[in-house]
């Protein structure tokens, strides 16, 4: 099955959860997308008192799952492509979301 995500937060248990369940997919053989969406843009610079969002989405990339994420949302916080922040195009949502055999959003 082919899962896209959408994470539209910058809450890091939120986040961090949303990329157990991508990496719990990928293990299962699922193809993964995730992409992220308004505050979600800031996902790998947070921290959180328990969770660790930036260490989860490196497993998940690590694992094999494609990250995009919004390149105006990024130009509105002034944040920078990086790895984790890949930048990206709402082509590109549309593309996974016209692809995707289930949707899931976080946030």
């Amino acid at each position: 099955m082919h899962i896209g995500i959408i994470v539209e937060t910058n809450d890091p248990g939120t986040i961090w959860n949303g990329f157990r369940f991508a990496t719990t997919a990928l293990d299962e053989g699922h193809e993964v997308q995730t992409f992220l969406l308004g505050d979600g843009v800031e996902a790998p610079d947070l921290r959180g008192d328990h969770v660790n969002p930036h260490g989860i989405m490196v497993k998940y990339q690590r694992e094999g799952g494609d990250l995009f994420a919004c390149g105006t949302c990024m130009d509105d916080r002034d944040l920078s492509p990086t790895d984790l922040r890949p930048r990206s195009a709402m082509t590109d949502l549309l593309a996974i979301v016209e692809s995707a055999d289930q949707m899931v959003t976080f946030g």
